[in-house]
């Protein structure tokens, strides 16, 4: 081989990662550009790498339970899409009608009670700095009256926090990872991702689309979305949600006292979660405490969020009950107490004074307006899939409607609305592998944005 030959092969071989990279067209500039001959001896040409810059890593290694997790958590995963979509479509009006956000304004006679609050604070009359761990008397004493009366449920069993979500997370800090644990299928899946944080579950089996060592309760319009319990395995934990989000069904009496008699008769503890009671149309229990027997093996979980609009204010509470025991006879409620003083040092005095305003007697009337106005909007939602032929679910108990597309991907039925509506839903596989074929729809949004998205959902399945 000539010299010539042997210069054009080093740089074709040294070259040629950066030349695959490029768009220029070579072709074309070596037809505008003449070099002269030149004689050239033996060259060697040799590549030198610059050197990678490697990030300093510590030597502590990652949480493997958390390693476990498939991709990111549901709602953030769908904001990451609504954010690409409209990078595709800069000027589309998107409406929200997935994560359940609340969208109308708080009322006037609660925020005033926490405009007093706030501005109390910066007197020396008014000025407060940590409060109870487990919440100011008075706001446990209003929930107590308010929402268990009769129900043999003292202030002391309650337990102010930040929002229901919080206390999921505390709640399994107390049960630790020998536990095992069972939930609805579909259900909110905080229940599940921090279940596998807590080390609780085996890997994810792709296949089934679901965690090891996690009893996934299959709710489905067939069983009326109240799971069989003959075929459920015993666990030690029972999430359960009533009204169920994301189905919008809600639970009879005579289905909770089945319920609390499996959790009797296999020793678990039921986590209900009620952050939706207020919501409630049917004559069916707001509390797991109507159920006789409930409080000896019961935990109960709500929430301000959806009724006063408290999503970004942040208050919610957890009622444990004396009655509750481990095993070995020692009170739940005290090792909660304890995660509680321990992690946290009390939700906002602001909050809370907010919070105790929503149970006065104008507060409550303010909340019922705000929730009749969302459950009109489920109606809307409700009617619009049904003239459209599609079998509908929910609506009436709570702020979703869960509409069947039988035979098709969650995920590619989010993603035709989106793409030919602009419209934000949910994909019901989020909620597990029981919400396959499913798409959630949020009633929490303004009268004409919901209007305007039922308007597109008939142009797009007219």
């Amino acid at each position: 081989m000539s010299s010539s030959s042997l210069l054009q092969a080093s740089i074709s071989s040294s070259s040629s990662a950066f030349f695959a990279n490029t768009k220029i067209n070579f072709n074309n500039r070596a037809q505008n550009v003449s070099l002269p001959a030149k004689p050239v001896g033996v060259c060697t040409c040799v590549a030198t790498p610059q050197a990678e810059k490697t990030a300093f890593k510590t030597q502590v290694s990652r949480n493997v339970n958390i390693a476990k997790l498939q991709a990111g958590y549901l709602f953030p995963e769908i904001a990451r899409r609504r954010a690409a979509h409209l990078q595709k479509y800069p000027d589309a009006q998107v409406i929200s009608l997935g994560i359940g956000d609340t969208t109308e304004p708080i009322p006037e006679v609660i925020t005033s009670a926490m405009a007093k609050r706030s501005h109390a604070l910066s007197t020396l009359e008014g000025y407060s700095g940590y409060g109870a761990e487990q919440g100011e008397k008075p706001l446990r004493a209003a929930i107590a009256s308010t929402f268990y009366d009769n129900l043999d449920i003292e202030e002391d069993d309650i337990f102010v926090s930040d929002g229901a979500k919080c206390d999921i997370s505390r709640l399994q800090v107390v049960f630790g990872s020998n536990v095992t644990m069972a939930v609805q299928d579909p259900s909110y899946p905080a229940y599940v991702d921090s279940s596998v944080i807590m080390g609780q579950t085996g890997e994810y089996q792709k296949a089934v689309e679901k965690f090891g060592n996690i009893e996934y309760m299959r709710c489905t319009p067939e069983n009326g979305f109240f799971p069989d319990l003959r075929t459920v395995s015993r666990t030690d934990i029972i999430f359960f949600c009533s009204p169920n989000n994301p189905t919008g069904s809600a639970a009879t009496r005579e289905q909770l006292t089945q319920l609390v008699q499996f959790a009797k008769d296999n020793g678990s503890i039921i986590v209900y979660d009620s952050a939706y009671a207020m919501y409630m149309s049917d004559d069916n229990p707001r509390s797991i405490f109507e159920i006789p027997g409930a409080k000896e093996v019961a935990i109960e979980t709500s929430s301000f969020s959806k009724y006063a609009g408290f999503t970004g204010v942040r208050l919610g509470w957890t009622v444990v009950p004396k009655q509750l025991l481990f095993s070995d006879g020692f009170p739940v409620a005290k090792d909660f107490n304890r995660i509680v003083c321990t992690c946290f040092n009390g939700a906002s005095n602001i909050s809370q004074a907010g919070g105790l305003a929503c149970l006065s007697p104008e507060g409550l009337k303010a909340m019922h307006e705000v929730i009749g106005f969302y459950k009109e909007n489920t109606n809307i939602i409700v009617e619009t899939f049904e003239s459209l032929g599609f079998k509908v679910y929910g609506g009436k108990n709570a702020p979703y409607v869960w509409v069947h597309f039988p035979g098709r991907s969650s995920w590619d039925v989010f993603s035709e609305i989106l793409e030919k509506t602009h419209v934000v839903t949910t994909p019901g596989s989020g909620f597990g592998p029981g919400g396959e074929g499913f798409v959630r729809v949020s009633a929490f949004g303004h009268r004409s944005n919901v209007l305007e998205a039922c308007k597109r959902f008939k142009q797009l399945y007219k």
